[in-house]
């Protein structure tokens, strides 16, 4: 299948399980003539895992196509926080309070608010980004009452081994409790599983890419 084949296919499945999901197309290692088929088809919605190649590849785009919404989905380290503010309009990665200040006083100076997912290390994986399940009411509450940033909701990446629907079930409960009420969950492989549990963003890359769809 052609990358708009997979890409129709996936965003059909998609509308087909869930009216109030956005699907985030992962452009990270493509290059231009391949996001510029997706960016035809009018897509808004695409997501970058590192900072400096989101901007060598979506500075001139972003100048040119006002309404795309561009998605950092990867970890982020304090030092690129104002390049990925100035490019981001939504941070699925916001995972610690250092972070959190800083684009707090980045909102400050310039005025400009964007949208921010915390991320949770739902599997309680060592080697994962992410707070810990029992840390996130204290750490919402930061972010939203002292920092004063727009927490619109939580993100995590599953463990590779075990049912990703025990986790997903989880980061949905633990949202509902912090009465946040968007999820960024699911991924190429896990996508369909994370729709049946309430994602309202999912996260595909390879499976719009790659040869075959899922």
């Amino acid at each position: 299948m052609s990358i708009i084949e997979n890409y129709k296919h996936i965003s059909s499945q998609i509308n087909s399980l869930s009216k109030n999901t956005k699907l985030i197309v992962v452009t990270k290692n493509q290059d231009l003539d391949k996001i510029n088929l997706i960016i035809e088809q009018r897509h808004k919605d695409f997501g970058e895992n590192r900072v400096q190649e989101a901007i060598i590849k979506w500075k001139s785009l972003l100048s040119e196509y006002k309404d795309l919404n561009l998605h950092l989905i990867g970890k982020l380290q304090s030092n690129k926080a104002k390049d990925a503010f100035n490019i981001f309009k939504y941070i699925h990665t916001l995972d610690n309070k250092k972070l959190a200040k800083i684009f707090s006083d980045l909102e400050k100076s310039s005025g400009r608010k964007i949208k921010y997912f915390v991320q949770v290390n739902i599997g309680g994986e060592i080697q994962k980004n992410g707070i810990e399940a029992s840390e996130v009411k204290e750490f919402v509450r930061y972010c939203i009452f002292e920092l004063k940033l727009e927490i619109i909701g939580l993100m995590c990446i599953p463990p590779i081994s075990g049912d990703p629907n025990l986790h997903f079930s989880q980061l949905s409960k633990i949202a509902n409790e912090n009465n946040l009420k968007e999820l960024s969950m699911g991924m190429s492989n896990d996508y369909v599983l994370a729709l049946k549990n309430g994602s309202t963003f999912v996260r595909v890359g390879s499976g719009i890419f790659s040869a075959k769809s899922n």
